[in-house]
C-alpha cells in the first residue's frame, strides 16, 4: 500500500498520482469529500489517471453526509463505494460501534461479488450460490443487521427530498460554524468545506501555549463532547468538527459561544485550560503513562 500526498489545497496531488500510478496498482482508495471536508474537485481527472493504468477507483463513503441526494459517485468515475451507515444513516458514530458498511459496485464488477447474493424473482427473495465468477464466501457473519434495518427505515422515512436535505443541512451547519469561528481558530486549508471543518490550535498554541488537548478537555467542563482531535494527521493540532444534519441552530450557537469563551480563556487565563477538566468525575489523565503502562482490568481498591 502506498500513500499519495496532498497538494497545498489539501487535495490529491495529481502529478504525484500520475507518476506513481502504474499497471501493478489495483486500486486507489479515495475519500470524497476528504477528511478536511474539502471536495476533490479533480475527481474525474483522478478517475481517468487510475483507469488509464487499469486500476479501479474505490471511494470511502465515510463523508456521504455531504453528498446524499446530490450526486452519484458512479458518475464521477467511482467503481466501488462503501457507505458508513453508522455515520450517515441514523446510527450514532463512536464508542467502538456498532457500524456497518455495505459496498456498492459498478455493473461490470457484479459477477465477482461474494456469495450468496440476495435475488428477487416474482416477489420472492432467495440466496443464489450459483455464481461461477464470484470470489466465493467471504465469511459467515453478515454484519450488524439491525444497523442496516435502521438505515433503511431512516431512508424510507425521509424520502428522496429528505435524503437530499441531509446534505444541504450538514453543509450549512458546518459552514455556519466555520464562518462563526474564522479568525478565532486557525484554518490551515482555506478551500470551501462541506459537511465538516478542521480548525487547529496554532493561534492558541503560538500565543499562549494552549494545545488542542487543552481545548478539548475544557469543552468537557461546558458539557460539550470534544470533537475529533489530531486528525487528519496533515493538520497539526487539529480539531475536526462535524455537526452533520442533526444539530439545531440553538445547539450550534451554544457550541460556537463555548468555543469563543475558551479562546478568551486561553488568552486571559491559560492555566485554567491546562488543568481542565475541572468538573468531571475523572480529571485529566497522564496520557503518556496510560499509553505506556495501560491498566486493562479493574481491581477493587485495597482497604487500609
Amino acid at each position: 500500500m502506498q500513500e499519495i500526498k496532498s497538494n497545498a489545497r489539501g487535495m490529491v496531488d495529481l502529478e504525484e498520482l500520475d507518476r506513481r500510478m502504474n499497471g501493478d496498482v489495483a486500486a486507489l482508495m479515495l475519500t470524497n469529500p476528504n477528511t478536511l471536508g474539502v471536495f476533490e474537485s479533480d475527481i474525474c481527472r483522478i478517475a481517468e489517471i487510475v483507469h488509464a493504468k487499469g486500476g479501479l477507483l474505490y471511494m470511502d463513503g465515510a463523508n456521504m453526509n455531504a453528498l446524499t441526494g446530490m450526486v452519484r459517485p458512479g458518475d464521477m468515475g467511482v467503481d466501488v463505494l462503501h457507505i458508513n451507515l453508522h455515520k450517515t444513516f441514523s446510527t450514532p458514530h463512536g464508542g467502538g460501534g456498532p457500524g456497518s458498511g455495505p459496498v456498492g459496485v459498478k455493473k461490470f464488477l457484479e459477477p465477482f461479488l461474494p456469495v450468496p447474493l440476495v435475488e428477487e424473482k416474482g416477489g420472492r427473495f432467495s440466496l443464489n450460490f450459483a455464481r461461477p465468477d464470484s470470489i466465493g464466501r467471504v465469511r459467515g457473519f453478515y454484519g450488524n443487521f439491525l444497523v442496516i434495518v435502521k438505515a433503511l427505515a431512516y431512508i424510507l422515512s425521509l424520502g428522496p427530498q429528505g435524503v437530499r436535505e441531509i446534505a444541504e443541512v450538514a453543509v450549512l451547519n458546518s459552514n455556519y460554524i466555520r464562518k462563526s469561528l474564522e479568525g478565532i481558530y486557525h484554518l490551515q486549508y482555506n478551500d470551501a468545506t462541506l459537511h465538516e471543518i478542521v480548525f487547529d490550535d496554532k493561534f492558541q498554541k503560538d500565543a499562549h501555549g494552549i494545545t488542542n488537548l487543552d481545548i478539548a478537555k475544557r469543552l468537557i467542563d461546558y458539557g460539550v463532547h470534544p470533537p475529533t482531535m489530531s486528525f487528519p494527521s496533515i493538520v497539526h493540532g487539529a480539531l475536526m468538527i462535524e455537526p452533520t444534519e442533526t444539530e439545531s441552530k440553538r445547539d450550534l450557537d451554544d457550541f460556537i459561544e463555548t468555543m469563543k469563551t475558551i479562546a478568551r480563556e486561553a488568552e486571559e487565563m491559560p492555566e485554567i485550560l491546562k488543568a481542565a477538566p475541572h468538573h468531571s468525575y475523572v480529571r485529566r489523565l497522564d496520557e503518556t503513562a496510560a499509553a505506556r503502562n495501560p491498566i486493562v482490568k479493574w481491581e477493587r481498591p485495597k482497604t487500609p
